[in-house]
């Protein structure tokens, strides 16, 4: 299982993200649908800032046996970052 903590000013909670909706997610993500729409919906918005770029395809193959392999480092801190403004956000696995 996967924890996100999060601590703001006034905030301070913690999600934990089981591996079994983890890839849902990156199933929904990899979808064709999203992934057309996605580049659909950002283009107006790119091309007002004169920017070239599409959002590369997700590969739900791929990122799988990642999501599988990392039920093996339990414990490992994957992001911690603490901002000027005292907001901290660690991912630990």
């Amino acid at each position: 299982m996967m924890h996100v903590k999060v601590k703001a000013k006034d905030v301070r909670f913690t999600i934990p993200i089981p591996y079994a909706i983890l890839n849902i997610v990156i199933s929904i993500l990899s979808s064709k649908f999203i992934q057309q729409n996605v580049n659909k919906w950002t283009k107006v918005h790119f091309e007002r800032k004169k920017l070239d770029f599409t959002f590369p395809l997700i590969d739900k193959e791929t990122l799988k046996p990642i999501v599988k392999e990392l039920k093996n480092y339990k414990g490992i801190v994957l992001v911690d970052v603490k901002a000027k403004d005292g907001t901290e956000v660690k991912v630990k696995l």
